[in-house]
């Protein structure tokens, strides 16, 4: 009977640390709030967006393809940073040429 009650106190023990082990290596199960509405986690510079930076894009995947917020969202990066860029193409151009003087 002490034998059984011994096993039975050792499994109780052994238990008790894999749980706390477990506990500190994964956390007490928290999870993060979903993110504010108008809100993404993928990431852009806020200005001078380049070709790396396009290609490094990752969307969240759902059931049926990628997380339209966030596509939507560095759709609308992309074209404000191209709107930028036409505009200091257009405004340079538009400016005479400095004059040389021989």
């Amino acid at each position: 009977m002490l034998t059984m009650l011994l096993y039975v106190l050792i499994v109780a023990v052994v238990a008790a640390a894999l749980f706390a082990l477990a506990s500190v290596v994964f956390g007490r199960s928290e999870e993060l709030g979903p993110l504010p509405r108008g809100t993404t986690a993928t990431v852009l510079p806020a200005e001078n967006v380049t070709g790396t930076d396009v290609r490094a894009l990752r969307f969240q995947q759902t059931l049926r393809g990628y997380k339209s917020g966030e596509v939507d969202w560095a759709l609308d990066r992309l074209a404000a940073e191209i709107d930028a860029l036409r505009a200091q193409v257009q405004e340079l151009s538009a400016e005479p040429a400095p004059e040389r003087r021989s």
